[in-house]
């Protein structure tokens, strides 16, 4: 992260999410401003508090993709979840403090992954002896051999004498092995035995240290396996990874990553800014406000892995705020979130942009599925801006779905090719304006039509 400047974060963007200029480099300022705050004097950089982020705009202009995008660009925790999910302590659902202990877990899982690719070269020498052993039984010493001769195993330099087993190696090298099944013996943990828990804090909780508590009292089971000497190889490669990796020090770097680099996106934020009412389904969303500010604010949450501070987790929220507004949620969440950013809504020029310049553009998806098919799918000018103007009269005339539109309108026009794309293998299509009109015209004048097909 060190090495991308705000403008370098705003260009990768660039690359995936069409517009939004405003947004991008909020974003990409308070990404950069992680490494910064880690180089100044210890006694000054527990005082810089993350700039949180909340996004406003309506549904499908970005806010998503943005947080996608954020997530590969950062080398650090970063966990996406919506709002909705939680409710306040004291009901059944999830409590706020459980996207502290996912984002631990998927911090754990990052660097075990990585430490993993550090060891993967001397776990691959270990799990090939292994392999050997399983294809060629090393003889012991007083050990007769077809003639009768006592073998004595001799090891010069490290170095097998052994000329069957070097004979092994290399037809292992060489892949001439790799049709041939071995059977291996595969250590597992017993299963836990099926309990009752009642708890409102969330029942997906309640197991966080039941098995790390009764795992090592439950008895080792083994069960045999036959699968080919590939899949041998890199199961034996594993087992001997995880035995190098120090867990320990795998759990200290994931925690400080957790609380020094980790990022949250909270999406739908807009669905917890009602005000109490006493009764019915909204009952919970102040509550889920008021334990939601200990978290932004900085505290304390207990993991399975050791304690979390919170104090300088960014917090990234977004929300479409179309029947409500950020003032509505309670004055000392807004305090904590100090930068607010305006997405704006997707014009018909912006749709001809999001079809075509992204590297994921929705056309290049459907040239490469129809080109497994054997047909060549060709999009002229005219048929790429018709496409554009019908989704943006759509959303104009029915409910604004953002770029979202573009995707039911393109399954509209291509389900006649995709359906009959079997049957048409060599053939070469081109998709111009009068074929886009032939096709979507009378739907998207249809206001009633469109609503329920587009």
């Amino acid at each position: 992260m060190a090495t991308l400047t705000p403008r370098e974060i705003v260009r990768e963007l660039d690359e995936y999410v069409i517009g939004q200029a405003d947004a991008k480099r909020c974003v990409a300022i308070a990404l950069r401003n992680r490494w910064p705050r880690r180089q100044v004097p210890e006694d000054l950089r527990d005082e810089i508090a993350p700039k949180n982020i909340i996004m406003i705009g309506p549904t499908g202009v970005g806010k998503t993709e943005i947080a996608r995008r954020l997530a590969k660009l950062a080398d650090a925790p970063f966990l996406k979840i919506e709002a909705s999910k939680f409710t306040e302590v004291g009901y059944v659902g999830r409590d706020v403090e459980s996207m502290v202990r996912d984002l631990t877990e998927m911090a754990v899982n990052m660097v075990k992954v990585r430490e993993r690719e550090t060891v993967r070269n001397k776990a691959q020498e270990l799990a090939e002896e292994r392999l050997l052993d399983i294809l060629l039984p090393p003889r012991q010493p007083g050990d007769r051999d077809a003639e009768g001769e006592q073998h004595l195993e001799v090891v010069r330099k490290g170095e097998e004498i052994n000329p069957t087993r070097s004979k092994l190696r290399k037809l292992l090298h060489e892949g001439k092995l790799d049709e041939r099944y071995v059977e291996l013996e595969l250590t597992t943990q017993a299963n836990l035995p099926m309990v009752e828990i009642f708890s409102a804090s969330g029942l997906e909780d309640m197991d966080m240290n039941l098995k790390d508590m009764l795992g090592g009292l439950l008895p080792k089971q083994t069960k045999r396996r036959k699968v080919k000497v590939p899949e041998a190889l890199e199961i034996l490669t594993n087992e001997e990874a995880a035995k190098l990796i120090d867990m320990d020090r795998v759990v200290q770097e994931a925690l400080s990553k957790v609380e020094q680099e980790g990022i949250i996106f909270l999406d739908e934020i807009d669905k917890i800014a009602g005000r109490e009412q006493g009764r019915g389904p909204d009952v919970s969303r102040e509550g889920v406000q008021r334990d939601l500010l200990p978290l932004v604010e900085g505290s304390t949450v207990t993991t399975k892995h050791g304690m979390v501070k919170t104090d300088h987790i960014l917090f990234i929220a977004a929300g479409a705020f179309h029947i409500c507004k950020p003032s509505d949620l309670i004055p000392e969440l807004q305090g904590r979130f100090p930068i607010r950013v305006e997405l704006q809504a997707l014009t018909a020029g912006d749709f001809v942009r999001i079809l075509t310049e992204p590297q994921n553009a929705l056309i290049l998806q459907y040239r490469a599925l129809l080109d497994t098919e054997g047909v060549t799918l060709k999009f002229q000018d005219d048929a790429i801006q018709a496409i554009a103007e019908i989704a943006s009269r759509v959303n104009e005339a029915t409910e604004n779905i953002g770029a979202r539109r573009l995707h039911t309108v393109m399954e509209r026009l291509l389900e006649e090719v995709s359906f009959e794309a079997p049957d048409m293998q060599g053939m070469e299509l081109k998709i111009d304006a009068d074929y886009v009109k032939l096709k979507l015209a009378d739907i998207s004048q249809d206001n009633d039509l469109s609503r329920y097909i587009l």
